[in-house]
């Protein structure tokens, strides 16, 4: 995550906020960075892979 990242989330916070909502928009953006990383890497499944992931779990 970059600083930038941060400052940009801080001024689309309206004026008042608890520091709840915003740790919930940092980790949320931790999240979202993550997963674009992980897409990255190739690390990531198929179509069918996920359907049979989901289904074991399912069962």
């Amino acid at each position: 995550m970059k600083k930038t990242e941060i400052i940009n989330t801080l001024k689309e916070m309206p004026d008042e906020f608890s520091a709840d909502e915003l740790i919930e928009r940092i980790l949320l953006l931790q999240k979202i960075d993550a997963g674009l990383n992980q897409v990255k890497e190739g690390k990531v499944y198929s179509e069918e892979e996920a359907e049979q992931k989901l289904d074991r779990w399912l069962k």
